[in-house]
């Protein structure tokens, strides 16, 4: 668990922890030079129970405290926490079972919650059903490039697994998406447990509003990076769709790539413009198109109909939501 300045909700956390009907755990803390009494009351908490350790970062941000604490830790099962998160009392226990059933090659996760002192959010609301509705059928990997489908941090795997999908070893932020697409890579098989396991706290200054680790660049540059490694194929026909702020993006990250694409629009205003050399079409040429790989990068949800009738004329491609 890495800690940094959550002095105001880290006993909440720590005592979620230490309430857990599963009792043989261990908890691996790194400060990351918090500013606040995070240190002291992590030192309080390490001298009452010895199943807790603290340790400072050696460096600097969360992914170098997480790899901090994972060199010290000794468990068959892996999980991470945030440390102004709740656990449910039974979280660690119900997916320590999934996986004894289950076994090695399995990813365990959970329903999450959002809570706050102030009303939530409509988008985070929708996020959150969002996400729970595909954890409860397991298909969270399907939709991968839409969001971070594989709920941080309300996951266990084997340490086996783990490692072999590179652990903490990764230097690329947003570090629990870019995770998760390693998890896919890996092939792991989801086992979902249905219930609400973990609570999510939100507040203006949580670290994924305020970090710019998690700007909404960072995401769209670590969706194609993946793209590009685990599901593109030079021998079939690349296309992009849509030509807004994020499609503009995504065209300059293929660009980059040197990665040939068409791209396509279904704004008659921007059909037949030139945008970093390449002419935008009518969207009417999937239907000519053999089979294809089309990332969806529509800004406007009032598209979302019209890229669902879309894509059911055209089945023969394969589509990649990237909004």
């Amino acid at each position: 668990m890495p800690v940094k300045n959550t002095g105001k909700f880290l006993e909440e956390c720590i005592d979620s922890i230490l309430h857990q009907t599963l009792k043989r755990w261990e908890l691996v803390v790194v400060d990351d030079n918090s500013e606040d009494n995070s240190l002291a009351i992590l030192a309080k908490y390490a001298r009452q129970d010895t199943r807790i350790t603290v340790f400072k970062n050696k460096g600097s941000g969360i992914i170098a405290a997480l790899r901090l604490a994972y060199q010290h830790s000794s468990g068959k099962y892996i999980t991470r926490m945030d440390s102004d998160d709740i656990m449910e009392s039974d979280k660690l226990k119900l997916l320590v079972s999934q996986l004894k059933i289950k076994g090695e090659g399995h990813l365990a996760i959970g329903l999450v919650n959002y809570f706050s002192a102030k009303k939530i959010g409509e988008g985070y609301l929708k996020y959150a059903k969002w996400l729970n509705d595909l954890t409860l059928s397991e298909l969270n990997f399907k939709e991968i490039y839409k969001e971070c489908t594989i709920p941080s941090p309300c996951w266990m795997v084997e340490r086996k697994d783990f490692e072999a999908c590179g652990g903490f070893n990764s230097d690329i932020y947003p570090e629990d998406y870019d995770l998760a697409f390693r998890f896919r890579k890996a092939d792991l098989k989801i086992i979902a447990v249905k219930k609400v396991i973990h609570q999510w706290r939100d507040y203006e200054a949580r670290t994924s509003r305020t970090d710019k680790n998690y700007a909404d660049n960072r995401f769209t540059e670590l969706k194609v990076m993946h793209f590009l490694a685990q599901d593109y194929n030079a021998k079939t026909p690349l296309v992009l769709w849509g030509a807004g702020k994020k499609g503009k993006r995504i065209a300059q990250l293929l660009n980059k790539s040197k990665t040939p694409f068409q791209w396509v629009s279904n704004n008659k205003n921007k059909i037949g413009r030139d945008i970093y050399g390449i002419i935008l079409q009518d969207v009417f040429v999937l239907n000519q198109a053999g089979r294809a790989k089309v990332l969806i990068a529509i800004s406007s949800p009032d598209d979302s109909e019209e890229v669902n009738q879309v894509i059911d004329k055209n089945t023969d491609h394969e589509y990649f939501r990237f909004y």
